[in-house]
């Protein structure tokens, strides 16, 4: 997967510390991983908050002062995170890159679906994410079906790809990952985000490709990305978009705790 990185192992269970500035408190998250030489912050996206990487030897005053050393620039961080944006009645989401609102349809059977712009002439006219049912429902009810698109367009665009080098993964599996968009095991099982159904079809399809070609071959060498030039036209486009688009996939619908 592009800019893969592996969980090192971890040596004592999740702690917390607290610090403020200018009027805010920020809940930083400890970790204390085996293979850390120094301090590392790290603002998370998905869960709207911060992590402390420390070596298993720091201690927690040290990680205190290196925190408030830092408090101001983790206040900027969070204030630049995209607002979220939950599943609603009104709400955009995105669909294979398109813009669509969720528009509810109480009294029409079905669970959801996909329906063209009102007003096709209009600039401010979007295609409708239609949601039959209850509006508790709604939000339930646009996650599933965006998880549906993700499999059928991501299981398509596998087939595709390996039918291309005569390889065969040993299952398709999706997530709602936080760090990386899609993987693949020493034993050929592929997994991918289903958030992937929200970026442009191209973007989708690459990582696709790039998965199918560590089939082949399970590491980054040139022979790697021969392979995968030959699967996808898109590498350099897709990278770039993720690079800055990717991160704010992550703030559509529920949030993990």
């Amino acid at each position: 997967m592009p800019e893969a990185r592996k969980n090192a192992p971890r040596t004592s269970d999740l702690a917390f510390i607290e610090v403020s500035h200018a009027g805010e408190t920020f809940r930083i998250a400890l970790k204390r991983i085996s293979t850390a030489r120094r301090f590392t912050l790290r603002v998370r996206a998905a869960t709207r908050d911060v992590v402390l990487t420390m070596p298993p030897r720091g201690s927690v005053i040290g990680a205190r002062n290196f925190v408030e050393r830092h408090a101001a620039w983790i206040g900027v961080r969070l204030q630049r995170l995209p607002a979220p944006m939950p599943f609603g009645a009104g709400e955009i989401v995105p669909v294979r890159g398109i813009n669509h609102r969720i528009v509810e349809r109480p009294h029409q059977r079905g669970t959801a679906w996909i329906e063209a712009a009102p007003d096709p002439q209009s600039d401010k006219s979007l295609p409708m994410l239609c949601v039959a049912g209850e509006r508790a429902h709604v939000a339930r009810r646009v996650q599933d079906f965006l998880m549906r698109e993700a499999r059928r367009d991501i299981e398509t665009a596998v087939a595709r790809h390996a039918g291309k080098l005569g390889v065969s993964p040993r299952r398709i599996t999706l997530r709602d990952t936080t760090s990386r968009w899609g993987s693949c095991s020493s034993t050929g099982a592929l997994n991918f985000s289903w958030r992937l159904i929200m970026a442009p079809s191209y973007v989708l399809d690459y990582l696709a490709a790039h998965e199918v070609a560590h089939l082949v071959h399970m590491n980054h060498s040139p022979a790697f990305w021969k392979i995968l030039g030959k699967l996808s036209a898109h590498v350099e486009r897709a990278e770039a978009w993720l690079k800055i688009n990717g991160a704010g996939l992550l703030r559509f619908g529920p949030f993990k705790a």
